[in-house]
């Protein structure tokens, strides 16, 4: 009884303060339908471009740019390569995990022939500011 006291506060105390990672915007994309997000930091402000090009033998083909660094990526649903981590500071920058994006791919609608992508955000400290430009 003791132990499975002691799994539930844990479980609670790690729903609580454990995920800090969020969801803050879920896109429904058509193929090469550009997408932009402003990041502004205190010291900095960086510019993050995204959109697919192909879905095949479920995987999903995405290209990204973030700060002019052009990438290309290759997601599966239900799989340990379902999003792109995007750190927004570099290491080192701060003496906790560093702020990162989160492109995930979540699903994909054949009859609308639409990827469903959301973004979320790690920022322990709140120091992030997303403008949605397209």
């Amino acid at each position: 009884m003791m132990k499975k006291t002691f799994f539930i506060l844990l479980f609670c105390v790690v729903a609580l303060f454990g995920n800090e990672l969020k969801r803050v915007k879920t896109y429904l994309l058509a193929k090469d339908e550009v997408k932009k997000v402003l990041i502004k930091t205190k010291n900095a402000q960086k510019l993050l471009r995204f959109r697919w090009t192909l879905y095949k033998n479920d995987g999903l083909v995405v290209f990204t740019s973030f700060d002019q660094i052009p990438s290309q990526h290759i997601l599966y649903l239900n799989h340990k390569n379902q999003s792109i981590r995007i750190p927004i500071l570099p290491r080192g920058a701060h003496d906790y995990i560093e702020p990162y994006l989160l492109l995930r791919f979540d699903e994909f609608d054949f009859s609308k022939h639409k990827a469903k992508i959301s973004l979320w955000i790690y920022d322990k400290r709140s120091e992030t500011l997303l403008k949605y430009l397209r």
